[in-house]
Parts: structure tokens; sequence; C-alpha cells
């Protein structure tokens, strides 16, 4: 067995928590203390969140997306698969040094993504983003926790808040769709979603194909 190999490390912007980047081999892995983030090896819910919220959202024009977490891109990628060459993709990643991984050691996961003129990266808080736009996205996807709650940063918790959750619903245009990835359930959040205006559902998926561990995925639409 190949052992781990750390490459880099980053403290997360409150200063509480370690980003580490590690690598075996081909495969790397992305840990926040001893929990692992991401996987390289498993991209099946991170696509799925991309796939999924732009089959919900449907057939319309200069379609602009907002992903908050960049991670390993592969819902980054995912997205750019299903949109045509009008739209437009920004992707907030609030961890500088994800963005210097991506461009640096993990380039051939990104495949140049990064570089296709459709997408925006901006380092800074996803909520900040969302809090300033008005019927400004079509789609919001968040992939920057564990689930509806802060586990890499306590202010993350506003996002899922009722106060987090109007602010998302401000920012989608008619018929948008706000999408959260989990790695568990949480029917309060489901609650707290519909509460908040939004046709919601929790949709159950794989971490890999029809194989590894069972994520959720909450698809909100805001009404028309």
């Amino acid at each position: 067995m190949i052992p781990w190999e750390q490459l880099d490390a980053a403290r997360t912007p409150d200063g509480k928590q370690e980003l580490r980047l590690k690598r075996r081999g081909s495969e790397f892995s992305i840990m926040l203390g001893s929990n692992e983030l991401m996987n390289s090896r498993l991209s099946g819910s991170e696509e799925a969140l991309a796939r999924l919220s732009l089959e919900k959202l449907g057939r319309r024009d200069r379609i602009h997306v907002l992903i908050g977490g960049l991670g390993m891109g592969f819902t980054l990628r995912a997205a750019l698969g299903e949109l045509d060459g009008q739209a437009k993709v920004t992707v907030a990643e609030l961890v500088p040094a994800v963005i210097a991984w991506a461009r640096g050691p993990m380039a051939a996961i990104f495949d140049g993504c990064l570089d296709d003129p459709r997408v925006t990266v901006r380092q800074g808080d996803v909520t900040r983003l969302i809090d300033a736009a008005r019927h400004e996205f079509d789609a919001i996807l968040l992939d920057v926790d564990n689930g509806p709650e802060g586990l890499t940063q306590d202010s993350n918790d506003t996002l899922y808040s009722f106060g987090g959750l109007k602010a998302a619903r401000d920012a989608l245009r008619p018929g948008g769709v706000l999408a959260v990835w989990s790695s568990g359930p949480d029917r309060g959040f489901t609650r707290r979603l519909q509460q908040s205006g939004f046709a919601a559902e929790a949709v159950t998926v794989r971490a890999h194909g029809k194989r590894g561990a069972k994520h959720t995925i909450w698809l909100a639409v805001k009404p028309r």
C-alpha cells in the first residue's frame, strides 16, 4: 500500500481549524482535522449536485450558476458539461490555498476547467455574494460543509438559517434552484426550506456511481 503524503496545509479563515491536502499515488484527499472532506476517487454525489440542479432548472437562456465551494472541481466540471456556451459559472472559495491547489498539485484533476471562459473564481465567502445579489442567479449550488451546519466555518451556519435561506431566495431568479450537498439527511432542514418559501425535496445519491456512501442533496425551487 502506497502511504499518504501531505502536500500542504492551510488554516481556515477563522484560524480555528486546518485543511490538509494529501496524496497517495494519483489519489488526492482534503482533510479537515480527522474528517475527510473530499477524495478524488469519490466524485459521484458532487457531480450529481450539478446535474440534478440543472435538470430541475430546465432550459433557459444565459444561465448563471453560483457554486459555493471549489473543492476538487467535480461540481464545476459537471455543470460546465451541462451548460451551453452562453452560460456563466461563478465559483466562490473561502480558502485561498484551495484555489492554489487547484492550479498546482491537482491541476490534472481540474483538466483546465478553471480556464474556461464561462468560469469566474472569486476568493471569498459565498454568503457575501448571496447577500449582495438580487435575482441574479438561476441556480445556487452549495457544497461548503458536510451538511446544513457550519463545519468548516462557524459563520456558515447563517447559510442554512431562515435569514440565509431568505437571502438565497432573493438572489435567485424566479423558478431558480437552491441545491445543498450533505453527507447525510436532515428532516429539520427540509422543513426549514419549505417554510422559507421553497418547493423542496431531499434526494439520496451515492458517493461513487451505484456504490459508496449515501449522501443527500436538497433541491429547492423558488416559485415563479
